[in-house]
């Protein structure tokens, strides 16, 4: 049998990752007005022009007496499905958790109670997953404010509320691990999303600070998906309000979109050195409305099907 040379199989492997590449177009995941409306979607060719998928939702809350899905993320799976966590409401200890083979059919949603063994958790906000290919599991992490911890920078401006990060670990999202606190940053922080790149993890952050303001986003770096992740950043965004971030390199550049809440639109940062950054929020269009979702990538066939399902 004629042997296959090396060079031959990485020309191979080459093609495929830029067929698959090639195939692929941007998706965001969001919610409007509270969440009361449920799952929304919007794709991008180019991660600049957004375009809403359609007007209706594509799931509607059902857990919690609130029924809200805020926050939506969604990410696809070792196992092909997408798995999606949210924000069930403002004040319960859990999130909730549905998957999906399509985005458009989902299963039943779930109630994941992550905070309920903590008597003083005041809420479980902005629920995120991420996949760690080394140990073969996600860690689902979320804000909370736990009453009476880390008293050194809680405020009564904020109604006491005094975020850090939890996790729990899950290959099923049937069992999960311990709640364990994922990262204290030595300030109040919210909304974080946690990449991989070059064999470290990014981790970005909202800055949830009120006096002196901060209400900006930053960024910190850890070897291994549960930490620790060292200091955060100086901000990377402007002077506004941002909250929301989620991240994905296109084309070489990282781009951050994120919700500047008190203009009421979204915004974007991107850079080639996770250093320096530029505003191009002038540069990105959104549907009217949207609010804080996720970005992930999926096929030209698959968006087709959504399309096709108005």
């Amino acid at each position: 049998m004629k042997k296959i040379s090396l060079s031959f199989l990485f020309f191979v492997l080459a093609k495929f990752v830029f067929a698959q590449s090639a195939d692929s177009v941007y998706v965001f995941s969001y919610f409007v007005g509270n969440g009361e409306d449920g799952l929304h979607l919007a794709y991008s060719e180019d991660g600049f022009t957004w375009n809403s998928v359609r007007e209706r939702s594509f799931l509607k809350p059902e857990l919690s007496s609130d029924k809200l899905m805020r926050d939506p993320c969604i990410i696809r799976g070792k196992d092909g499905f997408f798995h999606m966590v949210w924000t069930v409401s403002w004040t319960q200890k859990g999130l909730g958790y549905a998957s999906s083979t399509d985005l458009i059919h989902w299963s039943e949603q779930t109630y994941i109670p992550v905070m309920e063994h903590e008597s003083g958790a005041r809420n479980t906000w902005a629920p995120e997953i991420t996949y760690d290919p080394e140990n073969e599991e996600y860690m689902i992490y979320w804000a909370t404010t736990i009453t009476g911890m880390f008293p050194e920078t809680q405020v009564q401006e904020d109604n006491a509320y005094n975020h850090r990060m939890y996790y729990v670990t899950t290959k099923d999202f049937k069992s999960f691990s311990d709640t364990k606190l994922l990262y204290d940053p030595g300030f109040n922080c919210i909304d974080a999303t946690v990449v991989s790149y070059l064999g470290r993890w990014i981790m970005f952050l909202k800055d949830e600070t009120r006096i002196p303001p901060q209400k900006n986003l930053k960024v910190a770096f850890s070897d291994r998906l549960t930490g620790p992740f060292g200091p955060a950043s100086a901000p990377i965004t402007g002077d506004y309000w941002a909250e929301g971030p989620t991240a994905i390199n296109i084309d070489g550049y990282w781009m951050v979109y994120f919700d500047k809440y008190t203009q009421h639109r979204y915004g974007a940062i991107r850079s080639k050195d996770l250093k320096n950054w530029d505003d191009i929020s002038d540069e990105v269009i959104f549907p009217k409305g949207i609010r804080h979702g996720t970005v992930f990538k999926i096929s030209h066939g698959e968006l087709d099907k959504l399309l096709a399902n108005p």
